[in-house]
């Protein structure tokens, strides 16, 4: 018998199909997941010229929100489209800012809300422990 018989020659080729089956099934789980990261509430902000607010990379900030109606909303996972009382914002906060004392936190009021329902929504903020505040505003319309 011959020595090299049984030896096979090295394949140089590699196979592309199952990396690309894997590439596909985590495009799909991320198109279908991705509109689960997007949540909110709808505002209608009002239009001003400002500058924009630096939020640090890596840190979420955390969104009051406050509807025509006065309602106020946060923006975390577990609180989603349920409108909070000024008792339980107050304490959410409080204990988001102990936890993470440079989280910033940003106020989305509506442009037909009453003026004392942002101011309410800043008092409580100021009550809960938070020093500054942000206003979120949609960019005005330059002359």
């Amino acid at each position: 018998m011959a020595r090299g018989a049984g030896r096979r020659k090295p394949m140089s080729e590699i196979n592309m199909v199952p990396f690309i089956d894997i590439m596909m099934v985590m495009l799909v789980a991320f198109m279908v997941s991705s509109p689960m990261f997007t949540q909110g509430v709808q505002v209608d902000l009002p239009k001003t010229d400002s500058k924009p607010v630096e939020i640090p990379k890596g840190e979420e900030p955390l969104i009051v929100s406050i509807k025509p109606d006065g309602s106020y909303y946060l923006s975390l996972e577990s609180t989603g489209d349920k409108p909070l009382s000024l008792d339980v914002l107050t304490d959410r906060v409080s204990k988001i800012k102990k936890a993470r004392p440079s989280t910033l936190v940003l106020v989305k009021g509506d442009k037909a809300a009453s003026y004392g329902a942002v101011v309410e929504a800043m008092a409580v903020l100021q009550k809960a422990g938070v020093s500054d505040v942000g206003l979120i505003t949609e960019p005005g319309e330059l002359n």
